[in-house]
């Protein structure tokens, strides 16, 4: 199993249509092949800020078969216009339970 982790910048004063677009965008990914779950959460210090952790079955099934697929184009125009700047995204493996 592959923890996804990216780190989301939002655009100031726009957080709230950020939200309401995940909602949608959070049905593409959780139908995506390897996708287990997903969570979405903002920081307390900085209200413009979230994590976006993603369980996969395996790094391609994120990097190849989401990625790759015509669906991620949909993901894109959700949710890419609110990063400032463009997250950095990686991917961590379980190491202790």
């Amino acid at each position: 199993m592959i923890l996804e982790i990216a780190m989301l910048n939002i655009r100031p004063g726009q957080t709230a249509e950020f939200e309401a677009a995940f909602v949608q965008a959070q049905r593409i990914i959780s139908g995506m092949k390897g996708y287990i779950r997903h969570e979405l959460q903002r920081c307390l210090e900085n209200d413009h800020r979230y994590a976006l952790l993603v369980w996969w079955e395996t790094l391609e099934d994120h990097t190849v078969g989401f990625r790759g697929s015509p669906d991620y184009q949909e993901w894109r125009s959700l949710l890419h216009h609110f990063y400032d700047p463009f997250p950095t995204v990686e991917h961590f493996v379980r190491v202790l339970p």
